[in-house]
């Protein structure tokens, strides 16, 4: 099996909940700030996501004003 098959954990969490806090941001406004749905934010915000696009992780990391680091982590 290839990790791409791997169905277990992937071992990265997204700390988007806790910096969308820390910002006084809700998740539907950084939806209409990058325009990705609020469902496809959800599922990235509660560790769920099997894959993000590159041009996602930037246009989040813009209107949170963060790095990629901060929003995702190994853990």
């Amino acid at each position: 099996m290839t990790p791409a098959e791997d169905e277990g954990p992937s071992g990265i969490h997204c700390r988007l909940d806790e910096l969308l806090a820390e910002r006084g941001m809700t998740l539907t406004r950084l939806s209409e700030i990058v325009g990705v749905s609020v469902v496809n934010l959800s599922v990235l915000k509660n560790d769920r996501a099997r894959a993000v696009r590159f041009s996602t992780l930037a246009a989040i990391c813009r209107a949170l004003d963060c790095e990629v680091g901060d929003l995702l982590t190994r853990g």
